[in-house]
């Protein structure tokens, strides 16, 4: 048959008209070369940033960089075995991880997988490593303290539940032992905790884990390691799978801890797959967007109120808020705070606790400098007595540092100078502490108000450190004249022996009352012994009070129920 022009100009009009035109859509892409964990893939052309990509040998990617015809990926592994012209193929998901209370006492990588040789971890629910901070009507007001059991800290730098405090300052002057420690001082008090190790040594990681399980800490954590050796994009995405992890206890109404060791390492494992990925180098050869890079973790650390609980949990949650507090570590080159960093990180926490060397080599340990250190959240995170407490034992400290500066240039000092330098001394003493021994708020309390009201001026400075763990408390049952009491004694009396020196605190024993008690059990001296931690309270009574006088007593006939019908209908019982 032969058509003319005709024909075949309407033939070709009507076939156009019902020809479909559709995106095509690919779900496998190829190879085109690897270098160095970077491999620039043909082919996917519906890929998400961020989304992961599974290579051979069970092996996965993530997107970082979409470019027009090809896609960067970062290797989560080794890349080795992986050659050009392989086949990969798109998962339509961005990377989650497991969490949930099964990881508690775990030890995983960077993407949910445990390292530990205990098996799978079970978990019944994932979250994305990428998750948008809660907003500002979600959050509340950091109120409650988070005690790191290091007086230095919970008097002069409070940490509330829910803040960002940095910890800076060289290698080797405590900053990852400051961070256990606090760890190790949440056993008992119902936080959670996620340690999360960026670029250390497997060895290292190993230490950290044998020092919990000692302390009993490691029931009540989750490490979550990326070792030196692993692949750079595993140490970046290391704090993201932590976070992650912290906010599902966050979220559901409960508080946690996360430590990131050390965030200098996240960036720079960052800078190595920005650079070679070929994105343009900025200051100190990192990428644009490192501050960026930082800003979105640490703002996902917060305290989010009980409609956020409630509307996360679909109502199973409520008049409870939750609280996710971050202490990320920066390490810093010669004290040098005003690195790229470091100064960003300064720039988004809410205060940082600056460890020098100097003060670390002369056997001030922790060796924070005070003067630099601080909490913006400030009074707000201690309870009504520390924060009467910590005001002043820091204004003698800041006169005592200004005195020794000036002391060095001066061999003739009047009195009143002396006693303020040595006053100065038993605070510094005082303020001293060993690792993994983290002291209650009870007995910091006390400490402090022995220090405020003078009660170690005749106390050697050296003897202020060697007894400031055995407070024992003693309450005056009998006069017996010339200044001889005779006492009763509040504890064991091993290791007592005459010749030590006591003091009177002026006042009888004092116990926590309020809402605070409920559901605790506390000795006579208000300390509690039911494993809950502290109990945080505003006010204390007197155990020994006088009975209501005639003028204060109510003739009210209000009946007290007490649920028993044989009680309350034969002999009801009124209230009072």
């Amino acid at each position: 048959m032969i058509l003319n022009a005709t024909e075949i100009s309407e033939l070709i009009k009507r076939r156009i008209e019902k020809f479909d035109i559709k995106s095509e859509i690919k779900d496998e892409g190829i190879i085109l070369s690897v270098s160095d964990g970077i491999i620039k893939i043909y082919g996917l052309n519906n890929i998400m940033q961020g989304e992961m990509i599974k290579l051979p040998h069970n092996i996965f990617a993530i997107a970082l960089n979409l470019e027009r015809d090809l896609v960067g990926a970062v290797v989560m592994g080794s890349y080795i075995n992986l050659k050009e012209g392989m086949k990969v193929y798109s998962t339509g998901r961005i990377l989650e991880v497991p969490v949930g209370n099964e990881l508690l006492g775990r030890v995983i990588n960077s993407i949910g997988h445990p390292i530990d040789s205990q098996g799978e971890t079970h978990c019944s629910y994932f979250s994305p490593i990428e998750i948008e901070a809660p907003g500002v009507i979600d959050r509340k007001s950091v109120s409650e303290p988070l005690y790191t059991g290091y007086k230095a800290i919970d008097a002069m730098i409070p940490i509330g539940k829910g803040q960002r405090e940095l910890i800076i300052g060289d290698r080797q002057t405590g900053k990852s032992t400051l961070a256990l420690d606090t760890i190790i001082n949440q056993k008992n008090n119902n936080v959670k905790c996620i340690y999360v190790s960026i670029g250390q040594k497997a060895s290292t990681v190993v230490k950290i884990v044998a020092t919990l399980k000692k302390y009993k800490a490691l029931s009540n954590t989750i490490i979550v390691a990326a070792f030196a050796s692993d692949a750079a994009a595993l140490q970046y995405l290391a704090p993201y799978a932590g976070c992650a992890m912290g906010e599902y206890f966050r979220n559901r109404g409960e508080n946690a801890l996360i430590v990131y060791d050390d965030l200098s390492k996240q960036a720079i494992a960052y800078r190595q797959i920005s650079l070679l990925l070929k994105r343009p180098p900025g200051r100190e050869a990192y990428p644009g967007d490192i501050f960026y890079l930082h800003s979105r973790l640490l703002e996902r650390s917060a305290c989010v109120n009980s409609k956020y609980v409630e509307n996360f949990t679909k109502g199973k949650i409520k008049n409870q808020s939750g609280s996710l507090t971050a202490l990320p570590i920066v390490e810093t080159q010669g004290g040098d705070i005003s690195a790229f960093v470091p100064t960003n990180l300064i720039s988004i926490t809410d205060g940082q606790i600056f460890l020098e060397s100097n003060l670390f080599n002369s056997g001030i340990r922790p060796a924070i400098n005070p003067g630099i250190s601080v909490s913006r959240v400030g009074g707000a995170a201690q309870s009504g007595i520390m924060r009467k407490l910590s005001g002043n034992i820091r204004t003698a400290l800041a006169q005592y540092n200004e005195l020794a500066s000036f002391s060095q240039f001066s061999s003739d000092l009047d009195q009143n100078t002396k006693n303020q330098l040595i006053h100065g001394e038993k605070i510094v003493e005082l303020l001293k502490q060993k690792q993994y021994s983290p002291i209650s708020m009870a007995n910091q309390v006390l400490l402090l108000f022995a220090m405020q009201n003078n009660y170690f001026k005749n106390v050697n400075v050296l003897d202020v450190v060697k007894n400031k763990h055995s407070i024992l408390i003693m309450e005056v049952m009998q006069q017996i004249g010339d200044g001889i009491v005779r006492c009763i004694l509040m504890g064991s009396s091993d290791g007592l022996k005459r010749g030590l020196i006591v003091y009177n605190l002026n006042k009888t024993i004092e116990i926590p009352v309020g809402q605070a008690t409920l559901g605790r059990i506390m000795n006579v001296l208000g300390h509690p012994i039911d494993m809950k931690g502290d109990i945080i309270s505003d006010e204390y009574r007197s155990i020994h009070n006088t009975a209501p006088n005639y003028n204060s007593i109510s003739n009210s006939d209000e009946l007290l129920e007490t649920g028993i019908k044989i009680i309350d209908l034969i002999c009801p019982f009124i209230k009072g």
